[in-house]
């Protein structure tokens, strides 16, 4: 399962990211913490911020620098308007999937 789950995050790790900073904003580790909260424990730091740098280059969130107690200043991710429209498409596909495999699930019982 293990294999399955990871190709399965793979595909919905951008919009599970960007419905955590609709939240709240956060910086890259804050954002890992709370995945982990979740239970998705397997999931790399780098892989964290490898995927900001992609949302963020792709224009669906802002990022402002705060000063750190440890060390220079963190980049703090907020969703923006891009961001949010990019994430209510997500949760629209996200609930056609869902609805579609339920039907699938219970054509098999």
């Amino acid at each position: 399962m293990a294999k399955q789950m990871t190709e399965m995050l793979k595909g919905t790790l951008e919009g599970i990211v960007l419905a955590i900073l609709a939240s709240q904003p956060a910086y890259g580790y804050d954002i890992t913490a709370r995945l982990r909260d979740q239970g998705f424990t397997d999931i790399a730091e780098g892989t964290v911020y490898a995927l900001l740098v992609r949302i963020e280059q792709r224009g669906l969130v802002d990022v402002s620098k705060v000063p750190s107690e440890k060390g220079p200043p963190r980049k703090v991710y907020s969703l923006n308007t891009s961001g949010i429209e990019y994430l209510d498409d997500f949760w629209r596909t996200w609930s056609f999937l869902t609805e579609r495999l339920e039907l699938l699930r219970q054509e098999r019982k």
